[in-house]
């Protein structure tokens, strides 16, 4: 085991500061610091505060994650970093500290895409990816289809939501119900209690014209506050339980079918569901029932590893790491709306020997 890549990964695309180690595909430490209770206020996450927090928690986030994966920062074999998507401020918090940690330690830099970060995570939790995959991403700010034939130079856009992602809708419903901030889980926590069939909202981009793999979930969230304003207009009580059910189940039949359409179309066995929403129970549920009638295998990483984490951009650090690709260079940038199409930042040139000459005393210890 002691000759796989041990690479650390950095991921601040949003309001979470993770630091993830592995070593091949081995997890050996997750440390992670949420700002979420600081955004709870505004009902959303603000970048500006994002990126401050990213600013306190990094150093000793890092320092957490060495410790519980009982490593020396001199034994990395790379550093890896979200370079995007994501907001712009808090990426280059972790593009920055990256690129300060591998220069001190002469150590090779990675830039990785965030959502190839979240397909590569499952490799964690059930082994070396399957090629190829079909990856359903669903989060707060993405909601995506996606055909992997490797991971580390080959993602290929199937279907992306045109409006509003799954993970927006949720915060959105939870909101007019008054459910608080995130609205994922609480929305999964009450649609428990609730009946899926008892009202029938609509299903976005499911018509025979409409794109195959595309995603649209506006359509959807202005139905549901109609609905809501309806009923309190009429003096009525609104069936928390019920709405958040019938809406989950509009969101999730929709995430479910799509892919398994993808699959079928591409002749690929093997779907793999990842980002933040991909915790929800009910989504889980239905995708294991309708990929066990189609024949296709599904992947899906425990709650904790399909969140934002350090550990995503580890994994996909450490496969670059072992396939031999280019290391970034030291001008990489954060990019807010880098390409899945670009699974990560390659450098020019193909070595980081000038780095090495600098830092033949290691400057870090």
């Amino acid at each position: 085991m002691a000759d796989e890549p041990l690479v650390l990964g950095i991921e601040t695309s949003c309001d979470e500061t993770g630091v993830g180690i592995v070593r091949g595909t081995t997890l050996l430490a997750d440390a992670v610091a949420s700002s979420v209770d600081e955004h709870a206020r505004f009902g959303g996450v603000v970048p500006e505060v994002a990126s401050r927090a990213h600013l306190e928690a990094m150093v000793p986030t890092i320092d957490r994650a060495l410790k519980e994966a009982g490593v020396s920062a001199k034994d990395l074999d790379g550093i890896a970093v979200t370079a995007g998507p994501g907001l712009a401020g808090a990426l280059l918090v972790g593009v920055s500290a990256a690129k300060a940690y591998a220069y001190a330690l002469g150590k090779p830099l990675y830039g990785v895409n965030h959502l190839a970060s979240h397909i590569c995570v499952d490799q964690l939790e059930h082994g070396a990816l399957p090629e190829p995959t079909m990856a359903l991403l669903v989060s707060g700010g993405h909601s995506s289809l996606l055909l992997s034939t490797d991971i580390t130079s080959d993602v290929r856009p199937m279907g992306a939501t045109i409006d509003d992602a799954a993970g927006e809708a949720f915060d959105k419903i939870a909101r007019v119900l008054n459910l608080g901030f995130p609205g994922g889980p609480v929305i999964d926590r009450y649609a428990k209690e609730g009946d899926p069939a008892a009202i029938a909202f609509p299903r976005g981009l499911t018509g025979p014209r409409d794109p195959a793999y595309d995603f649209s979930f506006s359509g959807l969230k202005t139905s549901v506050a109609r609905w809501i304003e309806a009923k309190r207009a009429a003096g009525e009580e609104v069936p928390v339980r019920d709405v958040a059910a019938s809406f989950q189940e509009a969101v999730v039949d929709v995430l479910t079918r799509k892919a398994v359409r993808a699959c079928k179309d591409e002749g690929v066995d093997h779907l793999m569901i990842g980002g933040g929403v991909a915790a929800n129970s009910r989504l889980r549920v239905l995708a294991e029932e309708r990929c066990t009638a189609a024949g296709i295998r599904l992947r899906v990483p425990r709650p904790k590893l399909c969140t934002d984490n350090g550990a995503m951009v580890a994994a996909l650090g450490a496969e670059m790491v072992a396939r031999g690709r280019a290391a970034s260079d030291w001008d990489l940038s954060a990019d807010s709306s880098l390409p899945v199409t670009d699974p990560h930042v390659p450098g020019h040139s193909h070595s980081h020997d000038h780095v090495h000459e600098i830092s033949k005393e290691n400057l870090y210890s």
